[in-house]
Formats: structure tokens, C-alpha cells, sequence
């Protein structure tokens, strides 16, 4: 089926599948656009903090590396929003003074809520997806069974009932499932790719809070 068959069966679609069709282009066109963006925005996330693991493991000062970072003015995401976090509370913290308990938790309460917002940030826009993959499907099949109600009603005012008086109406009908699925199937396959990756990352800035907290662990005990 070339396009000009599928412009023709759209055209000549009734208004409620022709409405169905639409939704699901204009979903499917919204998908393209978040894949897009998501994973762009997951791209930054990742060489950001494959820089940033880079600088912090190298035994630069972390004292200079925070400074840097502060004047560098990139994207804080990740280990390296936890980093900021963490360590502008830590630096605020009197030097000549031990570091007690209750700093160590106003410490690790800033990084957790960095990781929060992190995970609300790349969470952004993957309920869209799920929402296409799974809805799209039985959008273009409402309208499928649409198009077919209206094609056999149509019988009633022909003269014979034959396969040529139903089978334009049915095509238009079945076109409104084809986009449905066109919709939903990359919808899911790009949510289950991105919940992956997020999964992934949250577990790598979970485990980089837990070290960072043990540096600060031990200059606490070292101050004592």
C-alpha cells in the first residue's frame, strides 16, 4: 500500500476514525520527540559524570575540584549534583570544630535529596511513553471497529451485499489499527530502553553517595 492509498483512505475515512487517526499521528509525532530528547538529555547525563568520575578518582583536591565545578557552571546530574550538594554542606561546616553525627546527617540528607531530584528529572516525559504503548493500541482498535460498524450499516442503503460495497471502509478501518501500533510499539520499546538506563544510573549515584559519605565518614573520625 503506497501512501498516496493510505492519504486516500484517510480523506474518505468517517469523521470518528478520521479523529482516531489523528490522535494517533499526533501521539506518534509527540513519541518521536521524547525519544529524541530523552535520549540526548541521557547522553549529556552519562558523559557528564564519566568526566566527573574521571576528576574525583584522579586524587585531585576536592576542595579545588569544587571550586572548578563551581566556575565551570555545567549541568549538575547525577554523581555530580550529589558531589555539590554534599560538599557545599560539608564546607560550610566549621573546620576547626569535630565533625559530628548531626553534620554527617545534615550531609547525607542533601545528598538523598539531590538523588530525588535527580530520579524526578530523568524520569520526566517515560509515563507519556507508557501511556502510548499502551493506550495506542486500543485507540486504533476503537477505531476499527468504528470504520467496520459504519461499513456494514452502509449495507443496509446498497442494492448488493458484496465484498467491493465493505472493503474500502474496512481498509480505512484497519488503517486506524496500523497506526496504533505504529504509535505504541516504539512508545515501548524506547520506556523499557530508558527505564533501563535510569535504573542504571540511579544505582551508579546511589553507590557514588555511599562512597562519597565514607570519605566523609573517615575526615570526621580523622578530625576526632
Amino acid at each position: 500500500m503506497n501512501d498516496i492509498s493510505v492519504l486516500n483512505l484517510f480523506l474518505e475515512a468517517g469523521m470518528v476514525v478520521k479523529t482516531v487517526m489523528l490522535l494517533l499521528l499526533l501521539a506518534s509525532v509527540l513519541t518521536w520527540i521524547v525519544v529524541v530528547e530523552r535520549y540526548n538529555f541521557y547522553k549529556k547525563i552519562k558523559d557528564i559524570n564519566t568526566s566527573f568520575h574521571k576528576r574525583f578518582w584522579s586524587g585531585e583536591d576536592l576542595n579545588i575540584l569544587y571550586d572548578e565545578i563551581e566556575l565551570e557552571n555545567i549541568p549538575l546530574y547525577g554523581s555530580l549534583s550529589v558531589f555539590q550538594s554534599a560538599f557545599k554542606e560539608f564546607k560550610q561546616l566549621n573546620p576547626q570544630e569535630i565533625i559530628t553525627e548531626l553534620d554527617l546527617e545534615g550531609i547525607n540528607r542533601c545528598m538523598r535529596v539531590a538523588i530525588a531530584a535527580d530520579e524526578e528529572e530523568m524520569n520526566k516525559h517515560l509515563p507519556f511513553l507508557a501511556n502510548v504503548g499502551s493506550v495506542s493500541p486500543y485507540v486504533g482498535l476503537l477505531g476499527t471497529v468504528w470504520g467496520i460498524m459504519t461499513s456494514f450499516q452502509g449495507l443496509s442503503d446498497a442494492t448488493q451485499a458484496t465484498i467491493n460495497a465493505v472493503a474500502p471502509g474496512i481498509s480505512e478501518a484497519l488503517v486506524a489499527t496500523a497506526m496504533g501500533l505504529f504509535a505504541a510499539i516504539p512508545a515501548v520499546i524506547a520506556f523499557n530502553k530508558y527505564t533501563s538506563e535510569l535504573e542504571t544510573m540511579s544505582q551508579s549515584t546511589l553507590i557514588f553517595s555511599e562512597e562519597l559519605a565514607s570519605i566523609f565518614y573517615k575526615q570526621s573520625i580523622k578530625n576526632k
